[in-house]
């Protein structure tokens, strides 16, 4: 079976990988020349994907990545994984439109195109197909089919991966669903099929707004809890030992990665534009968790103050750049305005994350190697994201200050969010 995947990044090579694995003749379809650059040198730059597996990916002689979508001639599966980022508060489709109409040409009868992207309902059948129909002249549902997966890819989980996480399929027909699982049943232990792929498109973001929702509650629980002196976070626990009707989420310096900013905000968006109405929650949310990292600052003021210091002319140190623990992906990290509020106020800023690429690593903010380094000179500590490679109990025993957003240490010398 000779298999697409369109987009190479943090869904979308896991997908390729684990086709190779499964046998499939792989075509991984990128546009940026500097990610098919180090694919082709068998660089990862994908945290859950190793150097190693890409070379034995390479080696099987059935994993092609390139630019060019000429080589995708004959295949049989396509997998659209690119981006949906939000431009201006509005949803930006322009990626799918575009390697919807680059695909199309090659589209042949008894192919499948499944869009894995995240989406507001009524993208797969309404935005895709019509692409595909008229670039390919033939008809889905009877000439090619078409479904929905959504992706449900957790950069560095390490018990759930993209193997072991249950996969909802769709298709446009009985017939395209029959196509869809049936590829996806090769790739993952459990596949859950849905009716349709409205109501895929609508689970994934279902699944990140029920995330969005909750952890704006904790986040907003956590700075009143703090200024009424009580403990959120012993709260929190005592909470979750009760073994039904709770779920556990933590409070954090605002949300980040490709999901939970943008997937609820689609859901939102399709309302508003459909219904003529505000999805409040979803807006609620937004707001709280959009404004945790200027509450970060807040604090970080106050314990520079309570100092008889300015934030002006200040050292301060970011630990944890990513949105995430154990992985590199710093898109839409709460990192970044946490460092565009402190440079506005003028802060030297240094950062401590091995796990961001070069290229990727924001401007202003002086890359350090260790902690000791973080330390060293420093007026304040900000944990912004426990890395497993850093030993923040280091913090502990240092006469620096720290601001704790993850509570993830604890001394005299800490205050935690």
């Amino acid at each position: 079976m000779k298999t697409v995947v369109v987009g190479q990044g943090y869904v979308g090579l896991p997908v390729a990988m684990r086709s190779v694995e499964v046998g499939h003749d792989v075509v991984g379809i990128d546009l940026d020349s500097n990610r098919i650059g180090l694919l082709k040198s068998g660089s990862s730059y994908v945290d859950d994907i190793s150097d190693e597996a890409l070379a034995e990916a390479a080696a099987s002689g059935r994993y092609l990545a390139t630019m060019d979508y000429s080589d995708t001639e004959g295949f049989d599966v396509a997998v659209i994984t690119v981006p949906t980022p939000l431009r201006d508060s509005l949803p930006d489709l322009s990626f799918i439109e575009q390697s919807a109409a680059s695909l199309a040409p090659y589209v042949r009868i008894g192919t499948t195109v499944v869009l894995e992207s995240t989406t507001y309902p009524g993208t797969t059948d309404e935005l895709l197909v019509p692409i595909l129909e008229a670039g390919s002249g033939l008809t889905a549902g009877v000439d090619f089919f078409v479904g929905y997966s959504p992706e449900r890819i957790d950069p560095g989980n390490k018990t759930w991966g993209f193997r072991e996480t249950p996969k909802v399929v769709s298709g446009m027909d009985a017939a395209s669903l029959l196509r869809v699982q049936g590829f996806y049943d090769e790739l993952v232990e459990t596949t859950v099929p849905v009716s349709g792929t409205k109501e895929a498109e609508l689970t994934k973001l279902l699944e990140n707004t029920f995330r969005h929702v909750n952890i704006a509650l904790v986040n907003e629980l956590a700075i009143f809890a703090h200024q009424l002196g009580v403990d959120v976070w012993e709260s929190i626990e005592a909470a979750s030992s009760k073994p039904f009707g709770f779920m556990k989420f933590t409070p954090g310096p605002g949300v980040g990665g490709h999901c939970l900013p943008v997937d609820p905000s689609y859901l939102s968006w399709q309302v508003r534009k459909q219904l003529g109405k505000s999805f409040r929650f979803v807006e609620l949310a937004n707001d709280v968790n959009d404004h945790m990292p200027d509450y970060v600052v807040q604090r970080a003021m106050t314990m520079l103050n309570d100092r008889s210091k300015a934030v002006r002319g200040a050292r301060i140190s970011l630990v944890g750049l990513a949105y995430k623990p154990n992985t590199g992906d710093i898109r839409e990290a709460p990192s970044a305005r946490v460092i565009e509020l402190l440079d506005e106020l003028g802060a030297e800023i240094r950062g401590l994350d091995s796990h961001v690429e070069e290229h990727r690593w924001p401007s202003g903010v002086v890359r350090v190697d260790s902690l000791a380094d973080a330390q060293d000179g420093a007026d304040l500590v900000i944990v912004l994201t426990n890395h497993a490679d850093v030993d923040l109990e280091a913090l502990t025993s240092s006469h620096v200050p720290v601001f704790d957003a993850r509570h993830v240490v604890a001394g005299r010398n800490i205050e935690t969010l």
